[in-house]
């Protein structure tokens, strides 16, 4: 069984999102996701300042197995870029929901994530 925390919200796409006090929302691939795709060997991410759509293609993953798009779960602007993960794709792997993390948004509306799957339901989808 994956690791789901509690405290997210998910994307039917896998990706998962968290909601930052200073009102941004971290944003990363899902325990079940990296777990799918195998070793990690390279993360594409957006540039800081670009705007996303919600399910738009923000960047892209690619494994030994595969190469697979990532979707933005919400519409907003990139503030921040998880930089390490350049050098460092693995990092998914390791830890999908802390030191992984893709980019934060400045979400376009504040309660987007109200919107997404809760752990339960996203649960139920990842089977």
């Amino acid at each position: 069984m994956s690791n789901i925390p509690a405290d997210l919200r998910y994307a039917k796409s896998h990706e998962w999102a968290r909601a930052e006090s200073d009102g941004t929302v971290t944003v990363g691939i899902t325990d079940y996701a990296q777990n799918s795709l195998g070793d990690i060997t390279y993360v594409q991410v957006p540039k800081v300042g670009a705007t996303l759509k919600a399910g738009e293609t923000f960047g892209v993953v690619e494994s030994v197995k595969a190469a697979s798009d990532l979707y933005a779960p919400m519409a907003g602007t990139v503030v921040a870029v998880n930089a390490a993960l350049e050098s460092a794709p693995e990092t998914v792997n390791r830890a999908p929901y802390t030191d992984g993390w893709m980019l934060k948004l400045k979400p376009a509306d504040a309660q987007a994530a109200a919107s997404l799957l809760d752990a339960a339901a996203y649960a139920k989808l990842a089977g």
